[in-house]
Order: C-alpha cells, then sequence, then structure tokens
C-alpha cells in the first residue's frame, strides 16, 4: 500500500485495489499516454479519477503516471500517431497480440483500441467513442488461426 497526495488529499492504494476497480470498466481511447492494468491499456488520468473519485481536472497525466508507476504498473507513452506506431502488432514476433488471444478486437492501423470476450462488445464501445476500426478475433491458437504449422 502506497499513500498519495493528490488535489490535497490523501489517498492510501494498492494495486490489488486499482485492478479491482478496473476489472469491469471500459478503458477510455489511448492519446498519448497510458497504463496497463489487469493487460488492458488505460489513460492514466481515467485509472486515477476512477479509484480516487477527483475530477480529472484536479490533478495532471503527470501525476497519475507518477502514482501508477509507484503501485508497480507499466506506464508508457505512445511514439506517433496511429498509423505504423502505437503498440506494434507486427514488430516482435506477436507479443503484443498474445495478450488478446482468443478475444475480439478494434483496430487501427497497429494500434489495438479494444478488446472483448464478443464482438458486440467491442462495436458497442467504438459507437461510444465515437470511433471506427478493424474488429476481429485473435486466433487462440495456431489450429484456431488454420496454420499449416499446427498440423502434426
Amino acid at each position: 500500500m502506497t499513500t498519495v497526495r493528490v488535489a490535497g488529499a490523501e489517498f492510501t492504494l494498492g494495486a490489488d485495489k486499482v485492478e479491482r476497480r478496473l476489472a469491469k470498466a471500459d478503458p477510455e481511447p489511448i492519446h498519448l499516454h497510458y497504463a496497463v492494468v489487469n493487460g488492458r491499456r488505460f489513460p492514466p488520468k481515467q485509472v486515477l479519477a476512477l479509484i480516487t473519485g477527483l475530477d480529472r481536472a484536479d490533478f495532471t497525466t503527470h501525476q497519475a503516471r507518477s502514482i501508477l508507476r509507484r503501485l508497480g504498473f507499466g506506464v508508457y507513452r505512445r511514439q506517433g500517431e496511429v498509423a505504423g506506431s502505437g503498440s506494434s502488432v507486427s514488430g516482435e514476433a506477436g507479443t503484443v497480440l498474445d495478450a488478446f488471444a482468443g478475444r475480439w478486437v478494434a483496430q487501427v492501423g497497429d494500434d489495438v483500441l479494444y478488446d472483448a470476450d464478443a464482438p458486440e462488445a467491442v462495436v458497442a464501445w467504438l459507437r461510444r467513442h465515437g470511433r471506427a476500426g478493424r474488429v476481429w478475433r485473435v486466433p487462440a491458437s495456431p489450429v484456431d488461426a488454420g496454420s499449416a504449422l499446427s498440423t502434426p
């Protein structure tokens, strides 16, 4: 547990509390910074607002990133615009998509925007956030993908 001071108030936070609170939360679109919680990418200010109840205007992205980093979460900055950067799907032998195996994702360029168990949930998220993207299911295994390499 870590005690932090934000907007004149003290909060005692732990990684487990953050993970529990965000377990059923829908991540908002990522603009520049993000934190990985429960294997999903969230804007840092969304995370801090959800776990403290504070208005997002009460703290900066830098403060949110710093607090989440101290709690042990990965905090990152996108490397450029969506096309050709962000979470590289191609780069390192599928490492980004491994986390989405068997799930439906919304993708724009190389950036995975959102994932869910059902395509309807992904489409609903895209509509809610006024976004467009490719919706597809990441194969759970090589057999699922129909790979010739998977046959004995």
